[in-house]
């Protein structure tokens, strides 16, 4: 199998500028290619696999790979598939991300061949340093406005009558340029991006034909999407991160052991170093089985991000919980995955900073019994808040709605009548009706009724359980408890 017949059958092969010319090339010499990442994020998420996946194929066949930090084009943002202006981001943040992206490529590429190991080059080497007014004048002819505004990056964002300012409407220019300055850097003839990048890839090709006389060549991938029309690395609960620090091996293990039924053999051939008879071999005996398949798959991708270790750990914890109705002993702990910083709330559920949702199990737990984002409370709360937004119960003075609701209390309650005393919490109510127990028993003249009966504690019970990697009736056990 040639590495084009590979690429095709494994789904990366969109469109290619002269492809029976390059499938020569590539199948006599070994060639230096290039794809670039802008520094707009912490880490890459999984909408960016398929470009790491065909950068580890071409090495596998002996090219070599250039990876382009975009230091330089992050500064102007590019508008390609977006709805809106990029945020701008300060040089200190580029300069992070920029790190924090190379930790992705040393797992996913291979550094121990010399013929093929791979580069980085930063695009703000060259860019920083351009003299804008020679830049326009020397490469700047090579590009018509009629051409730039037919491109979908361009078109889509003036159809809906949305901004695209003069910074990004260049920013197809410097891409060009920097596949121009590779070319001429690196004897780089390939470029390679998402479908979304056509346009700007062509441009490429064409200013290193018309400056330097020179053939390179442009190759895209399809936009990749879940069989639901999603696009990949998006998830209800957020982007679904590569570095560990974000997202933890298990719940990236999770999210390939998900996958809709009908994905798995396709991000079989995209996400994992299969061979086709492999592939071909689980899809044939997987078929009444998919679960089977899923789990080969979430142990592939993620020994490929995260080593063999955490891949296997990450099945046994599955397995554990789901499987053998273990008690969920093994998830990643507090110290392993950081503190959960949370940044707002929707219904029953929460959302971190970096964009995940989760169901709010403390929900009813000192606050928000009612969920979040309830639009009559908070209406109802802002109101009060313009009205009177609170007042002390001390020398007789109170609030209306204090007594509006301690009337509707009194009127919903078992009793014909009664009075209501407010504290801060459950515990403090708890506390406050012992001590108002015991001052009645003492006023009666029962001193000695001080006694509290309460149930073993639950959590010790559950502790010693698995403990003992033992499931047991609890109620039974409690039940036996005087």
């Amino acid at each position: 199998m040639t590495l084009i017949e590979e690429l095709k059958f494994r789904g990366f092969l969109n469109q290619c500028t002269n492809e029976e010319t390059l499938n020569e090339i590539i199948n006599s010499n070994k060639i230096n290619f290039y794809i670039g990442f802008d520094c707009t994020a912490k880490s890459l998420h999984v909408g960016s696999l398929i470009q790491i996946m065909i950068m580890r194929l071409f090495q596998k066949y002996g090219h070599t790979p250039i990876v382009l930090i975009g230091k330089g084009t992050t500064r102007i943002g590019d508008p390609s598939g977006k709805d809106e202006t990029r945020k701008i981001l300060s040089d200190d943040e580029i300069d992070l991300n920029a790190k924090n992206l190379k930790q992705v490529f040393d797992r996913f590429l291979l550094s121990d061949n010399e013929v093929s190991k791979w580069v980085t080059r930063d695009n703000s080497e060259w860019l920083d340093k351009l003299n804008y007014v020679n830049f326009l004048r020397d490469y700047g002819k090579h590009f018509t406005i009629n051409k730039m505004l037919s491109f979908d990056s361009v078109k889509i964002r003036l159809d809906r009558e949305q901004s695209l300012n003069f910074v990004e409407f260049n920013y197809m220019i410097f891409q060009a340029y920097d596949f121009y300055e590779l070319n001429k850097r690196d004897n780089c003839i390939l470029q390679i991006g998402g479908s979304d990048q056509w346009g700007n890839i062509v441009n490429g090709v064409e200013l290193i034909r018309r400056a330097s006389g020179k053939e390179a060549f442009g190759l895209t991938t399809p936009l990749l999407t879940n069989a639901n029309g999603d696009k990949m690395g998006k998830t209800a609960e957020g982007a679904v991160w590569l570095n560990e620090d974000m997202l933890s091996a298990y719940d990236y293990w999770q999210f390939w052991r998900n996958v809709d039924d009908r994905d798995v053999i396709r991000f079989l051939k995209l996400f994992t170093d299969l061979s086709k008879k492999e592939i071909e071999t689980i899809e044939k005996s997987n078929s009444d089985n998919v679960n089977e398949a899923k789990i080969i798959l979430a142990n592939e991708a993620t020994a490929m991000l995260h080593g063999l270790d955490k891949a296997r750990k990450s099945e046994e914890t599955a397995k554990n919980i789901f499987t053998d109705n273990g008690l969920a002993t093994d998830l990643p702990t507090i110290e392993e995955r950081g503190a959960t910083i949370l940044t707002h709330g929707d219904g029953p559920y929460v959302f971190d900073v970096h964009g995940k949702k989760y169901l709010d199990g403390n929900s009813g737990l000192w606050n928000m019994v009612a969920g979040f984002n309830h639009k009559g409370l908070t209406e109802a709360a802002k109101a009060q808040y313009d009205r009177f937004p609170g007042y002390h119960a001390f020398f007789g003075r109170m609030s209306d709605q204090t007594v509006i609701l301690s009337e509707k209390l009194i009127e919903v309650s078992p009793f014909d009548s009664g009075k209501v005393f407010y504290t801060n919490s459950g515990s403090e109510a708890n506390d406050t009706l012992v001590k108002m127990l015991w001052f009645l028993n003492k006023a009666e003249g029962n001193p000695e009724k001080r006694k509290i009966i309460t149930r073993k504690n639950l959590s010790f019970l559950l502790q010693e359980f698995t403990k003992q990697k033992k499931f047991v009736n609890i109620l039974g056990e409690m039940n036996k408890i005087k």
